[in-house]
C-alpha cells in the first residue's frame, strides 16, 4: 500500500517502525529465554532426581537463574521502548488532533469535543500496555505448540484444542458484546454532551426551575447506558467464567494426559512437566488478548474515531509566509451558509475596505451581520467567492501568523481560565506595556486595578466571576492588544454601561489615528460618530453602502409629527 493511501494514523505508526522492529527483536530473545524454565524442569526431573547429583543441580540453577535475569532485563527494556513509542506517536499527532478538534467545532457545531484527545490517550496507552505484548508473542505460538507435539502428539492435540476453545470463547465474547458496548458508549457520550450543554446555561436553568427536568432527561439517557453496559457485562461474565473453566481444565488435562503417558512408558515425568509449561507459554498470548479484550476493543474504536476525525478535517496546506498585512480588505461575491445549514445567509456580497477605513454595519436582526464578521476573520468558510487581505485569499495566510494582526470581538464574549493579563495578551508571552495600553484603550484599566489581584486576578473556572460588561471590555482589550491592523467588532457595546460606551467611543476615535482598518457591527447608532462609511444590510444583501453622513441623513430623517395622545393619570 502506498503512503498516499495510508491514513495519517497509519503514517504516524510507520514513522515509529524502527522502534517497533526493535521491540520485535527484544521479543524474539525474550521468547527464546522462555524455554529456560521447561528445560530446567526437564533436567531436574529426568537427570538430577535420578542421578541425585547436587553439583548438577547447583550449576543448572545458577545458569538458569542468570538467563532468567537476562530475560527480565530484556522485558524491562522492551517495556521502556514501547513507552517511548507511545510518546513518539503522541508527539507526532497531538497538535494535529488538537487543531482538528477546533476546526471540526467550527465546521460542525456541537459535533466535536475533547473525546478525540482521550482517544489519542487510549491508543498511546495500548501501545505501552500488556495488550501489545500479545501481538509480539503471538508468532511464537506455533513454535511452542510444535514443541509439545514433539514431546507427544496427544499432548500437542490437547494444547491445540485448548487454544482453539479459548480463542473461540474470545471471539464469541467480542461478537456478543461489541454492538452493545458500542451503543452504550454512544449513549454515554450523548448524555455527557447534554450535561455539558446544560451547564453552559446553568443560570437560566436554575432560575426557571428546569434542573429537575434536565435531570430526568439525563437520568433516562444514563439509565439506557447502564442497561446496555449491564447486558454486555452479563454476557462477558458468562464467557469469562467459561474461559476460566477451560484454562483450569486444560491444565488438568495436560498433566493427566502426561501422567497416563508416563504410566505407559511413552513419556518421562520431566517431559510431562515441560509440556505443561510449554502449553502455558503457547496459550499466554491468547489469554493475554482475552484479558485485555476490552482495552483492544476500546483502542480499535478510538483508532477508528481518530481516523474519521483526521479524514473529515484534512491538515491545512502550508503556504509561504506573506508580508505583514497593511489592512486592505476586499470581499468578492461571497456566498456563505452557517456550518450545518443549507440555505445561504450571505448572498453574493461584494465590497472593498481600504486600509485605515472604519466601517459601521447596521441592519435588522438576521440580516447576516454576525455571519459577515465571522467570514472576514476566517472563522467560517465561504461557499463561493473570495475574502482577500491585501489582495491575497484569506485561506492562503498562515493562521498563526495572521492572527496577531487581527482583532476580533465576537457577540458572545468568552474569557478563558487564566489571569486577566493572559486573557488580554491572548495567552502568548505577556508584554506588560502592551497589555496595559490595550486595557487603557478599552477603558478597562482602572476596573482591572480594582480587582483582587489586578492584572494577575484569576478568571474563568475557579477564578473571579465577571459581569457581562466587564467581560466585554476585557474582550475589547484583547481585540486591541498588539495594535492589529484589522479589527472586527460585533456588537461591542451590547453589555456596556455609560462609562463603558464612553470608553468604546474613545477607542473608536483612535482607530483612524492608528490607521487601523475596522468593521463595527452595531444596533446603536451613537457609536458611529467615528466611522467613515456605513453599510446597511438586510436579508444577506447590502442595501446601502455610503459615507456616514449620507447614510445617517437618509435614515435619521425626522419622523412626521404625531398628534398628542392623552394619558390616564395614576
Amino acid at each position: 500500500m502506498s503512503n498516499r493511501k495510508k491514513s495519517e494514523l497509519g503514517l504516524a505508526l510507520v514513522e515509529c517502525r524502527s522502534a517497533f522492529l526493535g521491540a520485535g527483536v527484544f521479543s524474539f530473545f525474550i521468547n527464546v529465554l522462555m524455554l529456560v524454565s521447561p528445560l530446567y524442569m526437564l533436567q531436574i526431573y529426568d537427570r538430577v532426581l535420578s542421578s541425585r547429583n547436587e553439583t548438577t543441580l547447583v550449576v543448572l540453577t545458577v545458569i538458569c537463574a542468570a538467563l532468567l535475569g537476562v530475560n527480565s532485563l530484556l522485558e524491562v527494556i522492551r517495556s521502556r521502548l514501547l513507552v517511548r513509542i507511545g510518546g513518539r506517536l503522541d508527539g507526532l499527532l497531538n497538535r494535529r488532533v488538537f487543531n482538528a478538534i477546533f476546526d471540526l467545532a467550527i465546521r460542525r457545531p456541537g459535533a466535536s469535543s475533547s473525546q478525540a484527545l482521550r482517544d489519542l490517550d487510549t491508543v498511546r496507552e495500548f501501545l505501552t500496555g500488556q495488550g501489545l505484548f500479545a501481538f509480539f508473542d503471538a508468532p511464537w505460538m506455533p513454535i511452542y505448540f510444535a514443541t509439545v507435539f514433539i514431546i507427544h502428539p496427544m499432548l500437542g492435540w490437547i494444547s491445540v484444542g485448548g487454544g482453539v476453545a479459548i480463542f473461540g470463547l474470545a471471539l464469541v465474547n467480542e461478537m456478543a458484546t461489541r454492538k452493545t458496548l458500542g451503543d452504550a458508549g454512544l449513549a454515554n457520550m450523548g448524555a455527557g454532551r447534554f450535561v455539558e450543554g446544560s451547564l453552559r446555561n446553568v443560570e437560566a436553568l436554575q432560575a426557571m426551575g428546569m434542573v429537575g427536568a434536565v435531570y430526568r432527561i439525563w437520568s433516562g439517557r444514563r439509565m439506557r447506558t447502564l442497561q446496555l453496559q449491564a447486558l454486555a457485562s452479563d454476557r462477558a461474565g458468562l464467557l469469562t467464567a467459561l474461559s476460566k473453566f477451560v484454562r483450569v481444565f486444560l491444565q488438568m488435562a495436560i498433566l493427566g494426559g502426561g501422567a497416563y503417558l508416563v504410566l505407559q512408558n511413552e513419556c518421562t515425568a520431566g517431559l510431562m512437566i515441560a509440556a505443561s509449561i510449554m502449553m502455558g507459554r503457547a496459550l499466554a498470548p491468547i489469554e493475554m488478548a482475552v484479558g485485555t479484550w476490552k482495552g483492544v476493543l476500546a483502542t480499535r474504536s478510538s483508532y477508528a474515531r481518530l481516523n474519521e476525525l483526521l479524514a473529515a478535517v484534512p491538515a491545512s496546506e502550508a503556504y509561504m509566509p506573506l508580508p505583514e498585512p497593511r489592512g486592505d480588505l476586499s470581499v468578492e461575491n461571497i456566498v456563505v451558509a452557517p456550518p450545518g445549514a443549507a440555505a445561504p445567509v450571505l448572498k453574493g456580497l461584494s465590497f472593498r475596505i481600504a486600509a485605515g477605513d472604519v466601517i459601521g454595519v447596521i441592519g435588522p436582526s438576521a440580516a447576516g451581520k454576525s455571519t459577515l464578521a465571522r467570514v472576514l476573520v476566517g472563522v467560517w468558510p465561504v461557499q463561493a467567492g473570495k475574502v482577500r487581505i491585501d489582495g491575497a485569499d484569506i485561506n492562503s495566510w498562515d493562521r498563526g501568523l495572521l492572527g496577531p494582526h487581527i482583532g476580533y470581538l465576537p457577540q458572545d464574549v468568552e474569557l478563558f481560565e487564566g489571569t486577566v493579563a493572559e486573557n488580554i495578551a491572548r495567552f502568548g508571552e505577556v508584554n506588560p506595556e502592551a497589555t496595559v495600553e490595550a486595557a487603557k484603550r478599552a477603558g478597562v484599566h482602572d476596573l482591572i486595578l480594582k480587582l483582587s489581584k489586578g492584572y494577575d486576578t484569576q478568571i474563568g473556572p475557579g477564578g473571579q466571576a465577571l459581569s457581562g460588561g466587564q467581560r466585554q471590555r476585557i474582550g475589547l482589550a484583547r481585540a486591541l492588544y498588539g495594535n492589529p491592523v484589522i479589527l472586527v467588532l460585533d456588537e461591542p457595546n451590547s453589555n456596556l454601561d455609560t462609562e463603558g460606551e464612553d470608553a468604546l467611543s474613545r477607542a473608536m476615535a483612535q482607530l483612524k489615528q492608528r490607521h487601523q482598518t475596522a468593521l463595527v457591527i452595531t444596533h446603536r447608532l451613537n457609536i458611529l460618530a467615528s466611522v467613515d462609511y456605513i453599510m446597511v444590510m438586510n436579508q444577506g444583501l447590502i442595501e446601502h453602502f455610503d459615507t456616514r453622513d449620507k447614510i445617517l441623513a437618509q435614515f435619521m430623517k425626522p419622523a412626521p409629527a404625531q398628534p398628542p395622545v392623552a394619558t390616564a393619570g395614576v
